[in-house]
Protein backbone atom coordinates (compact mmCIF):
# COMPACT_ATOMS: atom_id res chain seq x y z
CA UNK A 1 0.00 0.00 0.00
CA UNK A 2 1.21 3.46 -0.83
CA UNK A 3 1.89 6.00 1.87
CA UNK A 4 -0.82 8.61 2.33
CA UNK A 5 0.12 12.19 1.62
CA UNK A 6 -1.43 15.34 3.00
CA UNK A 7 -4.02 15.59 0.21
CA UNK A 8 -4.91 11.88 -0.12
CA UNK A 9 -7.58 10.17 1.92
CA UNK A 10 -6.92 7.47 4.45
CA UNK A 11 -8.98 4.39 3.60
CA UNK A 12 -10.86 2.63 6.37
CA UNK A 13 -13.09 -0.39 6.91
CA UNK A 14 -16.24 -0.28 9.02
CA UNK A 15 -16.70 -3.60 10.85
CA UNK A 16 -19.71 -4.44 13.06
CA UNK A 17 -20.94 -1.30 11.36
CA UNK A 18 -24.42 -1.08 12.90
CA UNK A 19 -26.04 1.93 11.28
CA UNK A 20 -22.79 3.66 10.40
CA UNK A 21 -21.87 5.84 13.38
CA UNK A 22 -18.18 5.03 13.02
CA UNK A 23 -18.40 5.64 9.29
CA UNK A 24 -19.89 9.10 9.76
CA UNK A 25 -17.13 9.89 12.26
CA UNK A 26 -14.27 8.83 10.00
CA UNK A 27 -15.77 10.34 6.86
CA UNK A 28 -16.11 13.57 8.81
CA UNK A 29 -12.37 13.33 9.41
CA UNK A 30 -11.64 13.15 5.69
CA UNK A 31 -11.34 9.36 5.40
CA UNK A 32 -12.82 7.08 2.73
CA UNK A 33 -14.74 3.90 3.54
CA UNK A 34 -13.77 0.96 1.30
CA UNK A 35 -15.61 -1.89 3.06
CA UNK A 36 -18.37 -2.39 5.63
CA UNK A 37 -19.78 -5.41 7.42
CA UNK A 38 -22.99 -5.80 9.46
CA UNK A 39 -25.17 -8.90 9.78
CA UNK A 40 -28.43 -7.40 11.14
CA UNK A 41 -30.90 -6.91 8.26
CA UNK A 42 -32.59 -3.90 9.87
CA UNK A 43 -29.25 -2.16 10.42
CA UNK A 44 -28.34 -3.00 6.84
CA UNK A 45 -31.51 -1.24 5.70
CA UNK A 46 -30.70 1.92 7.68
CA UNK A 47 -27.09 1.80 6.48
CA UNK A 48 -28.19 1.50 2.84
CA UNK A 49 -30.62 4.41 3.09
CA UNK A 50 -27.86 6.66 4.45
CA UNK A 51 -24.76 5.51 2.57
CA UNK A 52 -26.14 3.97 -0.62
CA UNK A 53 -24.60 0.57 -0.01
CA UNK A 54 -25.55 -2.56 1.87
CA UNK A 55 -22.83 -3.79 4.24
CA UNK A 56 -21.43 -7.26 3.71
CA UNK A 57 -23.02 -9.76 6.09
CA UNK A 58 -21.68 -12.01 8.83
CA UNK A 59 -17.99 -11.21 9.40
CA UNK A 60 -17.34 -14.80 10.46
CA UNK A 61 -18.20 -15.90 6.90
CA UNK A 62 -15.87 -13.39 5.21
CA UNK A 63 -12.26 -14.25 4.47
CA UNK A 64 -9.78 -11.63 5.63
CA UNK A 65 -8.12 -11.86 2.22
CA UNK A 66 -11.33 -10.66 0.55
CA UNK A 67 -11.33 -7.39 2.50
CA UNK A 68 -9.72 -4.49 0.59
CA UNK A 69 -6.44 -2.99 1.72
CA UNK A 70 -7.02 -0.15 4.15
CA UNK A 71 -5.18 2.28 6.40
CA UNK A 72 -7.52 2.26 9.40
CA UNK A 73 -9.72 -0.50 10.79
CA UNK A 74 -12.75 0.62 12.82
CA UNK A 75 -14.78 -1.91 14.81
CA UNK A 76 -17.21 -1.81 17.72
CA UNK A 77 -17.03 -5.55 18.33
CA UNK A 78 -19.29 -7.32 20.87
CA UNK A 79 -17.78 -8.33 24.20
CA UNK A 80 -17.53 -12.10 24.68
CA UNK A 81 -15.72 -14.29 27.24
CA UNK A 82 -12.66 -16.14 26.02
CA UNK A 83 -11.98 -19.75 26.87
CA UNK A 84 -8.34 -20.37 27.75
CA UNK A 85 -8.74 -24.02 28.73
CA UNK A 86 -9.02 -26.57 25.96
CA UNK A 87 -8.39 -24.17 23.12
CA UNK A 88 -8.07 -25.41 19.58
CA UNK A 89 -4.56 -26.15 18.36
CA UNK A 90 -5.49 -25.17 14.84
CA UNK A 91 -3.23 -22.44 13.49
CA UNK A 92 -5.44 -20.50 11.10
CA UNK A 93 -3.05 -17.60 10.52
CA UNK A 94 -0.10 -19.36 8.91
CA UNK A 95 3.02 -17.56 10.11
CA UNK A 96 1.42 -16.57 13.41
CA UNK A 97 2.32 -19.20 16.00
CA UNK A 98 -1.13 -20.04 17.28
CA UNK A 99 -1.56 -17.46 20.06
CA UNK A 100 -4.82 -16.39 18.41
CA UNK A 101 -6.24 -19.85 19.09
CA UNK A 102 -7.39 -18.76 22.54
CA UNK A 103 -9.81 -16.27 20.93
CA UNK A 104 -11.35 -18.84 18.56
CA UNK A 105 -15.13 -18.67 18.56
CA UNK A 106 -15.24 -15.01 19.55
CA UNK A 107 -15.81 -12.06 17.25
CA UNK A 108 -12.59 -10.45 18.45
CA UNK A 109 -10.81 -13.34 16.71
CA UNK A 110 -12.20 -12.14 13.37
CA UNK A 111 -11.00 -8.59 14.05
CA UNK A 112 -7.53 -9.85 15.01
CA UNK A 113 -7.41 -12.10 11.95
CA UNK A 114 -8.15 -9.15 9.66
CA UNK A 115 -5.54 -6.98 11.41
CA UNK A 116 -2.99 -9.78 10.99
CA UNK A 117 -3.80 -10.33 7.32
CA UNK A 118 -4.18 -6.70 6.18
CA UNK A 119 -1.90 -4.85 8.61
CA UNK A 120 -3.67 -1.49 8.71
CA UNK A 121 -1.60 1.47 9.82
CA UNK A 122 -3.98 2.00 12.72
CA UNK A 123 -7.21 0.75 14.25
CA UNK A 124 -9.97 1.98 16.54
CA UNK A 125 -11.85 -0.60 18.59
CA UNK A 126 -14.83 0.30 20.78
CA UNK A 127 -16.47 -1.74 23.51
CA UNK A 128 -18.34 -1.57 26.80
CA UNK A 129 -16.81 0.38 29.67
CA UNK A 130 -16.18 -2.72 31.81
CA UNK A 131 -14.20 -4.60 29.14
CA UNK A 132 -11.12 -4.59 31.38
CA UNK A 133 -12.99 -6.25 34.25
CA UNK A 134 -15.05 -8.58 32.04
CA UNK A 135 -14.61 -12.28 32.87
CA UNK A 136 -12.39 -11.39 35.87
CA UNK A 137 -9.97 -9.47 33.67
CA UNK A 138 -9.28 -12.43 31.40
CA UNK A 139 -10.94 -10.87 28.34
CA UNK A 140 -8.80 -7.73 28.44
CA UNK A 141 -5.65 -9.71 29.18
CA UNK A 142 -6.16 -11.79 26.04
CA UNK A 143 -7.08 -8.80 23.86
CA UNK A 144 -4.02 -6.81 24.97
CA UNK A 145 -1.77 -9.85 24.50
CA UNK A 146 -3.05 -10.55 21.00
CA UNK A 147 -2.72 -6.93 19.85
CA UNK A 148 0.78 -6.72 21.32
CA UNK A 149 1.88 -9.91 19.58
CA UNK A 150 0.43 -8.60 16.33
CA UNK A 151 3.01 -5.83 16.89
CA UNK A 152 0.70 -2.88 17.51
CA UNK A 153 1.27 -0.12 20.04
CA UNK A 154 -2.06 0.28 21.82
CA UNK A 155 -3.66 3.16 23.70
CA UNK A 156 -6.84 2.30 25.65
CA UNK A 157 -9.05 4.76 27.52
CA UNK A 158 -12.62 5.07 28.79
CA UNK A 159 -14.35 8.12 27.33
CA UNK A 160 -17.72 9.63 28.23
CA UNK A 161 -19.99 10.75 25.41
CA UNK A 162 -21.29 13.64 27.48
CA UNK A 163 -18.36 15.70 26.21
CA UNK A 164 -20.51 16.18 23.11
CA UNK A 165 -23.96 14.87 24.04
CA UNK A 166 -26.29 15.34 27.04
CA UNK A 167 -25.91 11.66 27.88
CA UNK A 168 -23.71 9.86 30.38
CA UNK A 169 -22.28 7.18 28.08
CA UNK A 170 -18.92 5.63 28.97
CA UNK A 171 -17.21 3.33 26.51
CA UNK A 172 -13.69 2.00 26.17
CA UNK A 173 -11.79 2.95 23.04
CA UNK A 174 -8.62 1.13 21.98
CA UNK A 175 -6.41 2.85 19.42
CA UNK A 176 -3.50 0.94 17.92
CA UNK A 177 -0.61 1.85 15.59
CA UNK A 178 1.50 -0.55 13.54
CA UNK A 179 4.92 -0.91 15.18
CA UNK A 180 6.32 -2.52 12.01
CA UNK A 181 5.82 0.83 10.28
CA UNK A 182 6.25 3.36 13.04
CA UNK A 183 8.07 1.60 15.86
CA UNK A 184 6.97 2.74 19.31
CA UNK A 185 7.31 6.42 18.55
CA UNK A 186 3.73 7.31 17.64
CA UNK A 187 2.36 9.89 20.05
CA UNK A 188 -1.30 9.61 20.94
CA UNK A 189 -3.59 10.62 23.76
CA UNK A 190 -7.34 10.96 24.22
CA UNK A 191 -7.39 14.56 25.44
CA UNK A 192 -10.35 16.17 23.69
CA UNK A 193 -11.58 19.71 24.29
CA UNK A 194 -15.30 20.00 24.95
CA UNK A 195 -17.20 22.38 22.67
CA UNK A 196 -17.73 25.88 24.14
CA UNK A 197 -21.48 25.37 24.43
CA UNK A 198 -22.64 22.11 26.01
CA UNK A 199 -25.83 20.59 24.64
CA UNK A 200 -28.69 20.08 27.09
CA UNK A 201 -31.46 17.53 26.85
CA UNK A 202 -33.98 20.23 26.02
CA UNK A 203 -31.85 21.10 22.97
CA UNK A 204 -32.46 17.70 21.36
CA UNK A 205 -36.22 17.55 21.94
CA UNK A 206 -38.71 17.78 19.10
CA UNK A 207 -41.26 20.57 19.30
CA UNK A 208 -44.25 18.40 18.45
CA UNK A 209 -44.41 14.81 19.67
CA UNK A 210 -47.10 12.22 18.99
CA UNK A 211 -49.10 11.27 22.07
CA UNK A 212 -48.14 7.60 21.51
CA UNK A 213 -44.79 8.36 23.18
CA UNK A 214 -46.50 9.36 26.45
CA UNK A 215 -46.53 6.53 28.99
CA UNK A 216 -49.87 4.92 29.69
CA UNK A 217 -51.24 5.16 33.23
CA UNK A 218 -50.60 1.43 33.64
CA UNK A 219 -46.96 1.57 32.56
CA UNK A 220 -46.21 4.73 34.54
CA UNK A 221 -47.72 3.18 37.68
CA UNK A 222 -45.75 -0.05 37.10
CA UNK A 223 -42.46 1.86 36.80
CA UNK A 224 -43.14 3.83 39.99
CA UNK A 225 -44.09 0.68 41.91
CA UNK A 226 -41.00 -1.12 40.61
CA UNK A 227 -38.73 1.75 41.68
CA UNK A 228 -40.35 1.93 45.12
CA UNK A 229 -39.89 -1.81 45.65
CA UNK A 230 -36.18 -1.60 44.88
CA UNK A 231 -35.68 1.54 46.94
CA UNK A 232 -37.15 -0.34 49.92
CA UNK A 233 -34.45 -2.99 49.40
CA UNK A 234 -31.73 -0.36 49.21
CA UNK A 235 -31.20 -0.80 45.46
CA UNK A 236 -30.85 2.00 42.96
CA UNK A 237 -32.96 0.45 40.23
CA UNK A 238 -35.75 2.50 38.73
CA UNK A 239 -36.79 4.86 36.00
CA UNK A 240 -34.79 7.95 35.11
CA UNK A 241 -36.76 11.18 34.87
CA UNK A 242 -34.46 13.45 32.91
CA UNK A 243 -33.39 16.92 34.01
CA UNK A 244 -33.96 18.92 30.82
CA UNK A 245 -31.01 21.16 31.66
CA UNK A 246 -28.78 18.23 32.58
CA UNK A 247 -27.44 14.93 31.32
CA UNK A 248 -29.46 11.78 30.72
CA UNK A 249 -28.63 8.22 31.65
CA UNK A 250 -27.14 5.94 29.00
CA UNK A 251 -29.45 5.14 26.11
CA UNK A 252 -29.55 1.35 25.82
CA UNK A 253 -30.70 -1.12 23.16
CA UNK A 254 -33.56 -2.11 25.49
CA UNK A 255 -35.04 1.38 25.35
CA UNK A 256 -37.82 0.08 23.11
CA UNK A 257 -39.25 -1.96 26.01
CA UNK A 258 -40.46 0.89 28.22
CA UNK A 259 -38.08 3.84 27.80
CA UNK A 260 -37.56 3.85 31.55
CA UNK A 261 -33.90 4.92 31.64
CA UNK A 262 -34.63 8.29 29.95
CA UNK A 263 -38.11 9.71 30.53
CA UNK A 264 -39.04 13.26 29.56
CA UNK A 265 -41.26 15.08 32.09
CA UNK A 266 -44.43 16.71 30.74
CA UNK A 267 -46.53 19.31 32.56
CA UNK A 268 -49.92 17.90 33.53
CA UNK A 269 -49.25 14.56 31.85
CA UNK A 270 -47.38 11.32 32.39
CA UNK A 271 -43.76 11.47 31.22
CA UNK A 272 -42.90 10.27 27.75
CA UNK A 273 -40.11 8.35 26.12
CA UNK A 274 -37.78 9.91 23.58
CA UNK A 275 -38.77 9.67 19.93
CA UNK A 276 -36.41 7.86 17.53
CA UNK A 277 -35.33 11.22 16.10
CA UNK A 278 -34.49 12.46 19.60
CA UNK A 279 -32.47 9.29 20.19
CA UNK A 280 -30.61 10.00 16.96
CA UNK A 281 -29.85 13.53 18.13
CA UNK A 282 -28.75 12.21 21.54
CA UNK A 283 -26.15 10.08 19.75
CA UNK A 284 -25.00 13.00 17.60
CA UNK A 285 -26.68 12.11 14.30
CA UNK A 286 -27.84 15.01 12.15
CA UNK A 287 -31.49 15.47 11.26
CA UNK A 288 -30.64 14.47 7.67
CA UNK A 289 -29.93 10.93 8.90
CA UNK A 290 -32.71 8.73 7.52
CA UNK A 291 -34.60 6.45 9.92
CA UNK A 292 -36.35 3.92 7.63
CA UNK A 293 -37.23 1.28 10.24
CA UNK A 294 -39.90 0.81 12.92
CA UNK A 295 -39.62 2.61 16.25
CA UNK A 296 -38.64 -0.66 17.94
CA UNK A 297 -35.75 -1.27 15.54
CA UNK A 298 -34.72 2.39 15.65
CA UNK A 299 -34.49 2.32 19.46
CA UNK A 300 -32.32 -0.81 19.26
CA UNK A 301 -30.09 0.75 16.61
CA UNK A 302 -29.48 4.06 18.34
CA UNK A 303 -29.14 2.30 21.71
CA UNK A 304 -26.29 0.24 20.26
CA UNK A 305 -24.64 3.17 18.49
CA UNK A 306 -21.61 5.24 19.32
CA UNK A 307 -21.77 8.96 20.08
CA UNK A 308 -20.77 10.14 16.61
CA UNK A 309 -19.07 13.46 17.52
CA UNK A 310 -16.95 11.75 20.19
CA UNK A 311 -15.72 9.11 17.74
CA UNK A 312 -15.21 11.89 15.20
CA UNK A 313 -12.90 13.70 17.61
CA UNK A 314 -10.94 10.48 18.22
CA UNK A 315 -10.79 9.80 14.47
CA UNK A 316 -9.30 13.26 13.86
CA UNK A 317 -6.60 12.52 16.45
CA UNK A 318 -5.81 9.18 14.78
CA UNK A 319 -5.52 10.85 11.37
CA UNK A 320 -3.29 13.58 12.82
CA UNK A 321 -1.07 11.00 14.54
CA UNK A 322 -0.73 9.00 11.31
CA UNK A 323 0.20 12.06 9.29
CA UNK A 324 2.79 13.06 11.86
CA UNK A 325 4.20 9.51 12.04
CA UNK A 326 4.35 9.27 8.25
CA UNK A 327 6.10 12.64 8.03
CA UNK A 328 8.70 11.57 10.63
CA UNK A 329 9.26 8.29 8.79
CA UNK A 330 9.71 10.17 5.50
CA UNK A 331 12.29 12.49 7.10
CA UNK A 332 14.24 9.53 8.49
CA UNK A 333 14.28 7.78 5.09
CA UNK A 334 15.42 10.94 3.32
Amino acid sequence: MREIGETAKFKFVDLFAGIGGMRLAFEGSGCQCVFSSEWDKYCQKTYFENFGETPHGDITKISACDIPDHDILAAGFPCQPFSIAGVSKKNSLGMVTGFLDKTQGTLFFNVAEIISAKRPKAFLLENVKNLKSHDKGNTWKVIAEVLDKLDYEIFPDVMDGQIFSPQHRERIFIVGFDRMRYGREVEFDFSIAAPPKRTKIRDILEKRVDKKYTLTNHLWQYLRDYAAKHRAKGNGFGYGLADLDGVARTLSARYYKDGSEILIPQAGKNPRRLTPRECARLQGYGDDFVIPVSDTQAYKQFGNSVVVPLVGAIAKKIVSALKQASACKHQIIH
